[in-house]
């Protein structure tokens, strides 16, 4: 574990950071100038999960690479698996929100907002303590009213290699590493065991190109990217040496 959080630390600290942009989205301002030239950083994402038979054995490669990842759970497939979510948050994860049925955010009274969104919020809290604990929509889906009652970012994505498709984890696998560029958020999901084995192939891979994994959190803050409630990133500007 203390490997890596070190191993994270150590990747954030030899990044080019960007002064705060006076808007909270996509573009850095003034870079400071720094001697170190600054890995290339991607955050890799998981959505629909936990599911002990295919979280735990993801969460054993990414231990093993020292990758941190976020997780967007589904609240209702929390209980029982209470055990998995306070490993990811011992392990250096990032943890958010994905709804309590998996549904779309468009359209939902403030009511039916609450019992998909406040109640998921409400389930992790009870296990990790109070946090934000970012929103990811299912499908991308959010509108106007949703944005303002979220509390928090709105993260999507940069990069979907569209891996509950299929079983091809060399598809999935190439449609990531030959598509992803530094600062990019990429999306996959922890439901199935073949996107775990594609995942932790992406992340060596990656390694082995000079990528750094980090969470969606870190990557804002190692960008200068001031994350606002209501606001959606899919992915965040490139570093200096980029």
């Amino acid at each position: 574990m203390r490997g890596k959080k070190f191993a994270a630390l150590l990747c954030i600290l030899g990044l080019v950071c960007a002064l705060p942009p006076p808007e909270p989205v996509r573009t850095a301002g003034a870079p400071l100038e720094v001697e170190l030239d600054s890995p290339p950083l991607v955050a890799l994402t998981f959505d629909d999960g936990p599911r002990s038979s295919t979280t735990g054995p993801l969460l054993d490669g990414l231990e093993l690479r020292e990758a941190p990842a976020t997780f967007f759970l589904v609240g209702s497939r929390i209980p029982g698996n209470e055990d998995l979510v306070r490993r990811m948050a011992a392990e250096g994860h990032q943890i958010g929100v994905h709804t309590y049925d998996h549904v779309s955010l468009q359209g939902l009274s403030r009511k039916d907002f609450d019992l998909q969104v406040g109640k998921t919020r409400a389930l992790i809290s009870g296990l990790l303590g109070e946090g934000s604990y970012w929103l990811r929509p299912p499908y991308g889906q959010i509108d106007r009213a949703a944005k303002g009652w979220c509390g928090g970012p709105v993260v999507l994505w940069s990069v979907d290699p569209e891996d509950w498709k299929d079983d091809d984890v060399n598809r999935v696998v190439s449609a990531v590493v030959e598509h992803v560029s530094d600062g990019d958020i990429i999306l996959m999901h922890d439901l199935f065991a073949s996107s775990g084995q594609a995942a932790l192939q992406i992340v060596d891979a990656l390694q082995a190109k000079g990528f750094c994994f980090v969470t969606v959190e870190q990557l804002m803050e190692a960008r200068g990217v001031r994350p606002e409630p209501g606001v959606c990133y899919r992915r965040c500007p490139p570093g200096e040496n980029q």
